[in-house]
């Protein structure tokens, strides 16, 4: 049963990763064709480090007799689609204001509609969630267990400039969004 909810597992992945980052194509050429007002190059390291994270989930290194356990492959299946589904909402609300790095476009809108209703950082978790599927799914527990250390560190640092950012630019309007609204995981400041 396990090497056949192996495959399951690895099928889905594939179909979750190639629809997740679909999610970011017509927002980026969109993103693309908008003047910048404001752009945070501090963001850069951040990116680097969850390039870094999903390289690692991404590694084939394993021991030999490597195997996942159901509860990991389970796992897998049930965090991929709604990781995939989070991130199309998230881009579909966010719309020309989407950009790939922290970036301000031209007439900005504070959007706290739809899932930034509930996150003030839907991509970040739906990153969040593709990771912890493809590691769940895949990785070798340390490749893991470094992916999600430098994920982390790098959403962290992203939110920080972003907000930072969408305080300067929105003020008031943004402060009482962020008392209100969860970084990027709900339930948790």
């Amino acid at each position: 049963m396990r090497p056949v909810l192996q495959l399951v597992a690895y099928g889905e992945l594939g179909i979750c990763w190639l629809a997740w980052l679909a999610a970011f194509v017509g927002p980026a050429w969109h993103a693309a064709k908008q003047r910048q007002v404001a752009n945070v190059p501090s963001a850069h390291l951040g990116m680097v480090l969850n390039v870094l994270a999903f390289v690692c989930v991404g590694i084939h290194f394993r021991p030999p007799g490597f195997a996942k356990t159901m509860p990991e492959l389970v796992a897998s299946l049930l965090l991929g689609p709604p990781s995939v589904v989070l991130a199309w909402e998230a881009t579909r609300y966010l719309g020309k204001q989407w950009h790939l790095r922290g970036a301000l476009n031209a007439n900005p809108e504070l959007v706290t509609t739809g899932p930034y209703n509930r996150v003030r950082h839907p991509i970040y978790l739906s990153m969040l969630g593709m990771l912890l599927a493809t590691g769940m799914g895949y990785t070798w527990w340390p490749w893991l267990v470094l992916g999600l250390v430098l994920l982390l560190l790098g959403i962290e640092i992203c939110i920080r400039v972003e907000d930072k950012l969408l305080e300067t630019y929105f003020q008031d309007e943004f402060i009482e969004y962020r008392a209100r609204v969860r970084s990027y995981i709900p339930f948790l400041r």
